[in-house]
């Protein structure tokens, strides 16, 4: 009888603890899109198409104008120098009134360059002769660094869209500030290609 009314009292336990659990899962609803949402194209979210390079064939100076000259070379030795490298590109200038496919510009400015040079100077000497034969002191050498300044002038190639004038393409490429008058139109030639050699980029 007693373990009877013990698994009633258990029992009628149990069931005082089942109530109605207080923890509701609930969210609100998302907010509605806004009304020019639906007609709007977010190019941020996707990645830029690919430059097609092979679309350019032709260009003109940006604006109309050639490059900005300076005391180590004139606008037209500039000109000359970038127009040559397009040209090894396969691009051509455009000599009539159609649009240009890029639109070029180009400057050439001086800047300062730390170089560094290492010298080995050896130290010991001849130790004379001896009853066995030729003998020698300690040899050895002391790496000394120098560090100097040069000047160098530094030019750079900036491609345009034609069509859409944002940036497509730039590079720059220098070259020693210390080359005669003869050797100056040599040196900007070089430089000039330099810089382009790498276009189109891969």
């Amino acid at each position: 009888m007693k373990h009877r009314l013990g698994l009633i009292l258990l029992c009628s336990g149990l069931a005082a603890c089942q109530g109605s659990n207080p923890y509701v899962a609930s969210s609100n609803p998302l907010p509605p899109a806004p009304p020019q949402a639906a007609n709007t194209f977010d190019r941020s979210a996707y990645p830029a198409p690919q430059r097609d390079y092979g679309r350019y064939r032709n260009w003109a100076w940006l604006n109309g104008r050639l490059p900005s000259g300076s005391a180590w070379a004139d606008s037209a030795q500039i000109a000359e120098a970038v127009s040559n490298a397009l040209d090894q590109q396969g691009l051509r200038p455009v000599h009539d009134n159609r649009p240009a496919d890029l639109w070029v510009s180009a400057d050439l400015h001086l800047e300062k360059r730390l170089r560094q040079v290492q010298d080995d100077y050896g130290y010991g000497g001849y130790g004379g002769y001896n009853r066995y034969g030729p003998g020698y002191g300690m040899y050895g050498s002391v790496p000394v660094v120098r560090t100097y300044e040069v000047e160098v002038v530094v030019v750079r190639v900036n491609l345009y869209d034609g069509a859409s004038g944002q940036p497509v393409w730039s590079a720059s490429a220098e070259t020693s500030s210390r080359s005669s008058l003869g050797e100056r139109a040599d040196a900007l030639r070089e430089a000039v290609q330099k810089a382009m050699a790498a276009y189109p980029p891969s």
